[in-house]
């Protein structure tokens, strides 16, 4: 069963994509490679030397997502942050084709709107070769996160990969699927 967005994204981004940028070949239409969301934890792990806070990170991040959380460990030691190197300091999911789709779908259309005083994400947020980076400050927009169970309120960063070869073409991709983009 494929999920609703890929639907919409083959039957009507692809033609509007099509008119707007003029492309010749089909396979240079910009599509979606994969969404990665990541929950830094840094200095709540760090200090309270426990894994509690790791485990409910990946919890939460595991029931948002509909899959596993990995662990993501530190690179380097940096005594300022009393942080040494392989110590965990946050959670990450990547997400690819159905998955990805569906988590998009509920992160437009359910998600986004239920944060307070919402008027859209912002459209600068692009790398320059198309990639988008959205930030969320609660975990607790998600319909799938109990808010009696939640003992700390994380963020997250959600990272939209695309083919897309310059940031118009990403901005295009993504408002064409429903992204809600401030004005």
């Amino acid at each position: 069963m494929a999920a609703r967005l890929h639907e919409k994204y083959k039957s009507e981004v692809c033609a509007k994509l099509q008119e707007e940028f003029t492309y010749s070949n089909p396979m240079q239409m910009p599509r979606l490679t994969k969404v990665v969301i990541n929950m830094g934890l840094g200095r709540d792990v760090a200090t309270n030397k426990n894994t509690k806070v790791l485990d409910s990170a990946q919890e939460e991040l595991a029931s948002i997502t509909g899959q596993k959380a990995v662990v993501t460990r530190a690179r380097r030691s940096i005594a300022g942050f009393k942080l040494r190197e392989g110590m965990p300091i946050g959670v990450c999911v990547t997400l690819r084709a159905q998955n990805m789709w569906e988590f998009v779908d509920r992160l437009c259309n359910v998600a986004l709107p239920r944060v307070r005083d919402f008027r859209g994400v912002s459209p600068k947020a692009f790398d320059g070769r198309g990639n988008y980076t959205l930030g969320i400050r609660e975990q607790i927009i998600f319909p799938e996160i109990d808010y009696d169970k939640i003992d700390k309120i994380k963020g997250m960063n959600v990272t939209f990969v695309t083919t897309a070869s310059s940031d118009e073409e990403g901005r295009a991709l993504l408002r064409h699927l429903g992204m809600p983009f401030r004005k």
